[in-house]
């Protein structure tokens, strides 16, 4: 299993819509820089990833799981873009925020930190239960 990072604004997608959508969760569609597009295609039917929201809040805020593998974008005619179906598993329960992750010496060579633009990065196992302990959720 690998581990990833899903950002979203969540003025336009938040935790709770992708906890609205259920077991049938959702596409993690529209994104629209091939890095990105390159880590969905590595995704495999049940990795995690951890749902971060951007914008004011800059936190990590619940896991998901990968439930559809890499598949074309059904928001664009563009043959370019794919994206996965995600859905969620928990809520963190306490976010985790940048700031938190910046500070965190074990976490200083996570890719939020070198690139924090980027909407779609891989986590390592290390990172990931690091953050899942720091949020209070089992890793």
């Amino acid at each position: 299993m690998r581990y990833w990072l899903f950002k979203s604004e969540p003025s336009t997608w938040s935790w709770d819509d992708q906890v609205a959508k259920g077991a049938e969760g959702e596409e993690w569609d529209g994104v629209r820089n091939y890095q990105a597009r390159n880590c969905m295609r590595e995704m495999a039917l049940g990795d995690r990833g951890f749902f971060y929201h951007s914008q004011k809040e800059k936190a990590v805020v619940g896991t998901v799981e990968v439930i559809a593998t890499s598949h074309p974008d059904s928001t664009t005619e563009d043959a370019r873009w794919d994206c996965v179906d995600i859905k969620a598993l928990a809520p963190l329960k306490t976010p985790v925020t940048l700031e938190m992750i910046k500070e965190d010496p074990a976490l200083s060579e996570m890719v939020l930190v070198k690139n924090s633009r980027l909407s779609v990065q891989p986590v390592s196992g290390e990172e990931w239960a690091r953050i899942c302990a720091l949020g209070g959720v089992e890793g």
